[in-house]
């Protein structure tokens, strides 16, 4: 099997481009992730999922933002609108039971979805826990104002694309429901104790930290490392993450384009890398942006290939479920009056 290098990469449009193909057999990203500008029909989307796996000979993960709400990448009349998490936590506040049940039932579609064309991650659940007046990057993707409802939520969620063979990535360890700024533009300071997110913000990701992956958060917490946010802080991802959370899985970073991060994409993709992730996380398919991430990012080894090859070697189960009666009882919880 080639070696694969520690990226997870885009691509620009509906096929892949010559220059794209050969760039990835020559550079050998680890997986691919796909975005609102890839989708376009059913069958498309299905050649273009088997052309990126084309281009580097082997069988690579193929990752998704389909959370449900305003994220998802995957739309009608291709597949139904789901609702946010917070519709789901919604649900939850009235019968636990009941909420429990609607996001093991929404991730299970997901899954079926998400099968047929050959994504096999999707990047849910989302873990953050908001506070008051924080940023609506987060907003009413959270199932919840409180780190029980999250951890409960997102459990059945994770759970539910398991069953359905599509393994999960929570997100945004170690937690960015208190970020005051919007990541993708600027960024999010948290000024307040750790005692404060130890026992608000840190409580979900702890809960699920066997989980095999997890997506990082460009947020910098001052009284931890307030030189660095936690994509790029050997101190957060040593200490907090993986000492503290206790998450010994694939490490993505969030996305190395989002101006939260400083320096150039190159720089960026060498701090996240020396900061302690895993994999760099690099969506938008621009090639001059790729080619500079592919000069600071290493070859997987050590470590971060064997937890690499853990999320390999968990895809393929598969539960079974008549999709039919789990579409059905789903849409009788959200019938339209």
């Amino acid at each position: 099997m080639s070696e694969s290098k520690a990226m997870i990469l885009g691509c620009s449009g509906l096929t892949i481009t010559p220059e794209e193909r050969a760039f990835y057999r020559a550079e050998q990203p680890w997986g691919f992730i796909l975005f609102g500008r890839n989708i376009s029909e059913a069958a498309q989307i299905s050649d273009l999922v088997a052309s990126l796996r084309e281009s580097v000979g082997r069988n690579v993960p193929v990752l998704i933002d389909q959370e449900g709400g305003r994220v998802q990448r995957i739309r009608p009349p291709l597949l139904q609108h789901y609702p946010s998490g917070q519709a789901l936590g919604e649900v939850y506040r009235r019968d636990r039971e009941a909420g429990l049940r609607a996001a093991w039932l929404m991730s299970r579609l997901h899954a079926f979805d998400l099968l047929k064309f050959g994504i096999n991650i999707d990047c849910l659940p989302v873990l953050d826990v908001p506070v008051e007046g924080s940023s609506n990057v987060i907003g009413n993707r959270a199932y919840g104002g409180d780190p029980v409802t999250v951890t409960a939520m997102g459990r059945a969620a994770a759970e539910g694309l398991k069953a359905g063979g599509v393994l999960p990535v929570m997100k945004h360890i170690p937690g960015h429901g208190r970020g005051f700024a919007d990541s993708h533009h600027e960024l999010p300071v948290v000024t307040v104790s750790r005692a404060e997110l130890e026992a608000h913000d840190f409580p979900p990701f702890i809960a699920l930290k066997d989980e095999l992956m997890a997506m990082t958060c460009h947020v910098v917490f001052a009284n931890i490392d307030p030189n660095n946010p936690a994509t790029t802080s050997r101190k957060v991802i040593d200490e907090i993450i993986r000492i503290f959370i206790g998450f010994k899985g694939l490490l993505l970073s969030d996305d190395t384009s989002m101006n939260a991060l400083a320096g150039t994409i190159g720089e960026r993709a060498a701090n996240i890398i020396a900061g302690g992730c895993d994999i760099v996380l690099h969506c938008n398919g621009v090639m001059d942006e790729m080619k500079q991430v592919v000069s600071n990012v290493p070859t997987l080894v050590g470590q971060s290939l064997a937890r690499a090859q853990a999320v390999e070697a968990a895809f393929g189960h598969n539960d079974g479920a008549n999709e039919d009666a789990i579409r059905a009882e789903f849409d009788a919880m959200f019938a339209v009056a």
